[in-house]
């Protein structure tokens, strides 16, 4: 995969779709882990809460280049992606994952060649009941997210854009 156009540059170069809201900014707060520090793609959506079933559904299936936008509710008592998810998601073709909630086995996940971001790390495993939502818009961190639309992250920030930017 190329690397993607900074975000900065992205932003700087779409000041009206900022401001019609075709292009949106997460609002700060989450760790960036894995081996790519930058990555961008179409994203694909879960909603789940202290469940990582259907994570693990998501990434064990062809990537394509996606990126995985996963609302947790945000729970900072469980982690819902590991290492073991991290590589599944790598060898599988994902892009990158982003998280609205906890992340564990960081050493594993930064060694896979996946971006991921979290908003914290937290040693103790989720339940795997299968409960939640497949390809449903999601919110969080000040953005709705719907799938299809496109994810652009790096060091300085996550953008979500309503299509695919010439960039």
């Amino acid at each position: 995969m190329n690397k993607p156009m900074p975000t900065t540059d992205i932003c700087d170069a779409n000041e009206d779709a900022l401001a019609d809201g075709t292009l949106r900014v997460f609002d700060p707060g989450l760790i960036a882990l894995g081996g790519r520090t930058a990555f961008a793609g179409p994203a694909a959506t879960l909603k789940v809460f202290e469940d990582n079933a259907l994570i693990a559904e998501a990434v064990k299936a062809p990537g394509e280049g996606r990126v995985l936008v996963v609302d947790a509710g945000g729970s900072r008592r469980c982690a819902v992606f590991g290492g073991n998810l991290a590589a599944a998601a790598a060898s599988n073709g994902w892009g990158g994952v982003i998280i609205n909630g906890c992340a564990r086995d960081s050493g594993e996940i930064d060694a896979a060649d996946i971006g991921v971001r979290a908003l914290a790390l937290h040693p103790r495993r989720p339940a795997k009941r299968g409960e939640g939502q497949r390809d449903v818009a999601v919110a969080f961190l000040g953005v709705t997210v719907r799938p299809g639309e496109w994810i652009y992250a790096d060091a300085d920030g996550v953008l979500v854009s309503s299509t695919a930017l010439a960039v």
